[in-house]
């Protein structure tokens, strides 16, 4: 694999030849856009005021927005030009968190979105010494504005700098979320991201021209690495967030894009939305909806449909999976899913309905992706996260760190494997095996190989080996299958399995308000607040019904034998400056649910 610089992909590519609409975002409801041209001129002028600063090369640059933006893609670039290193964080984290991760990383300057975010990194800055000077994306006040920035006084050192970037040399780091501690901060180098960009390129269904919509946080390297990838491929890259994308006036319908990456939450939510409409209509087009529903049930992406079969899918398509279609724009040919797993019921409707869903896998530590479904040739297998990276050198180890043939923690090694955690040289060693001489990385994930399509691996994660409970009887159980299967029910909107040294397995879980609004009504129940509705016996036993279907499944240690219903909501931001019960991934914190729930929890264990 040929050894490259990040912002070799735009820089070499796009000097001469400028895409017009490169990167955009609303600004007071029209749509404004950069050119590639805009692009690097800006970025080289800001890295040119970057110096003027007093930033030099190695020096750490923060980036913080609440919505993805042009100009976080200028400032990266800019970062880059002059050798210096990025460090983006969530808009979500506390003051707390910002603080710990500045000091860290030694940030010398940090640039931030709209909102409250200039007064959280404020706030933090008088316990950071090195953060000098925090620049703000939008005109506030008096306060530095990022454009004040723009220099051509040192642009011939800009491209003298750019010139001495190595591909080898360390491009970001990237503190990871965290379920439980302080973050770790994944040191990345360019080669360690452009060796993914290189890698999945070829696999995502857009094409010079091509519109997609970018809405993940770009601080996580999910939508960062995919963002250098549509970079490559010269598609127009629309901003936007998850507040403004579904309805009539929504981005899905306004930009019509042909690709986008998600996590699963989102169309969980999609798919309630869904269902609850199918829930409002009566007689033949409920029942249609339905059928058309029921079909996607057994969707396999290499399965060969029968005469019967084939007419009832072009029926269903017709008169159903073209209205879900159009929800999503009508233009949608995929979506990549990555960060947790995605139901397979999820996974079916959506494929089936013809917006392809390409399950993925990887970690930050890995830039991230380890394996990947594809859009082409039905190498695409539900259930599973994909076919392995041919750049990847993949084993299985068991507990005692052997390899095994399969099922056991994933470990890999190849070009996209980060180089360490910043400062924390121990915790760096205890991620690390070697094998016959090679330095492998340890996922944490517990995975197998089983058969797909075409005569490919595939790849499946079974369990998380830091999330594996372990019942007081001494019997491991691994909650996050069974937290799938639960929210597979349109009426769950979360679950978290408990059991670690308890006598048995059992659950929280939260509902979906507005199904269980509609749930409610459709059986004449009367409704009067969420809090009142889950002590109702019939919703209670409708829950059961769910648990039970659940259990069928499961060894009897794994079974849920009893379940809390919750009148609350699980957030990866608190209002109220509590703990978030949700990494900004969208991941459980655990034991903050726990502690949260503590009452809740004894109560199920009390007799």
């Amino acid at each position: 694999m040929k050894a490259t610089r990040l912002f070799d992909n735009i820089h070499n590519q796009y000097d001469d030849e400028s895409i017009t609409r490169y990167v955009g975002a609303r600004v007071n409801n029209t749509w404004e856009y950069y050119s590639t041209g805009d692009v690097i001129k800006l970025a080289r002028e800001l890295g040119s005021g970057l110096l003027d600063r007093g930033v030099k090369p190695n020096d750490k640059v923060g980036i913080v927005v609440a919505k993805n933006r042009p100009e976080w893609v200028i400032t990266d670039l800019a970062i880059q030009y002059i050798g210096a290193i990025s460090v983006p964080m969530y808009a979500t984290i506390s003051p707390r968190e910002y603080e710990y991760i500045l000091n860290e990383a030694g940030v010398k300057m940090c640039f931030v979105g709209e909102g409250d975010l200039f007064d959280k990194l404020s706030q933090a800055q008088s316990q950071v010494p090195s953060l000098k000077d925090i620049v703000c994306f939008d005109k506030q006040g008096g306060r530095l504005f990022w454009k004040d920035l723009l220099s051509s006084e040192h642009l011939e050192k800009v491209e003298l700098l750019s010139q001495q970037v190595k591909p080898e040399d360390l491009v970001t780091i990237i503190y990871t979320s965290g379920t439980t501690g302080n973050p770790k901060g994944v040191m990345l180098t360019h080669n360690n991201i452009q060796s993914v960009v290189d890698s999945c390129g070829h696999m995502l269904p857009v094409n010079k021209g091509d519109k997609v919509l970018s809405f993940l946080p770009i601080c996580h390297i999910f939508e960062r690495a995919i963002l250098y990838v549509y970079t490559g491929k010269g598609v127009e890259i629309n901003f936007t967030g998850t507040d403004n994308l579904g309805g009539e006036s929504g981005d899905l319908a306004d930009v019509k894009p042909h690709y986008f990456t998600t996590v699963p939450r989102l169309l969980e939510k999609v798919y309630e939305k869904i269902y609850a409409k199918g829930q409002d209509l009566s007689g033949i087009k409920k029942k249609l909806f339905f059928w058309a529903l029921a079909l996607t049930d057994h969707f396999e992406h290499d399965r060969k449909l029968g005469v019967w079969d084939s007419i009832q899918f072009k029926i269903a398509d017709k008169l159903i999976f073209s209205k879900w279609r159009g929800a999503l724009g009508g233009n949608v040919r995929a979506i990549a899913v990555g960060a947790a797993a995605c139901p397979q019921k999820i996974a079916r409707v959506f494929s089936a309905a013809g917006n392809i869903i390409t399950e993925g896998y990887g970690l930050t530590e890995t830039s991230p992706v380890i394996s990947l479904n594809q859009y082409y040739d039905n190498i695409n297998k539900i259930g599973t996260v994909g076919t392995v990276l041919p750049m990847m050198d993949l084993v299985f180890l068991d507990d005692d760190g052997k390899v095994v043939t399969t099922d056991g923690e994933i470990a890999v090694n190849g070009p996209n494997v980060m180089i360490g955690y910043y400062n924390q040289p121990e915790q760096t060693a205890a991620v690390f095996a070697e094998i016959n001489g090679k330095k492998y990385f340890k996922t944490g994930d517990i995975g197998m190989l089983v058969d797909g399509p075409r005569g490919n691996k595939f790849l499946k994660i079974t369990d998380r080996k830091k999330e594996l409970l372990k019942t007081s009887g001494g019997k491991y159980v691994a909650p996050a299958p069974i937290e799938i299967g639960l929210k597979e029910d349109f009426l769950i909107d979360q679950a978290m399995v408990i059991g670690d040294n308890l006598k048995f397995v059992s659950a929280l879980i939260i509902p979906s308000g507005e199904a269980l609004v509609k749930w409610c009504e459709e059986h004449q129940i009367p409704w009067t607040n969420l809090a009142d509705a889950i002590n109702l016996d019939v919703v209670k036993a409708r829950i059961q019904e769910t648990v039970d279907h659940v259990n069928k499944d499961l060894s009897h240690t794994e079974q849920i034998k009893k379940f809390t219903i919750l009148p609350t909501t699980w957030d990866p931001t608190k209002t109220d400056g509590s703990d978030s019960e949700l990494t900004p991934t969208m991941k459980l914190k655990r034991r903050v649910i726990m502690q949260k729930s503590r009452e809740a929890i004894e109560q199920m264990y009390k007799s």
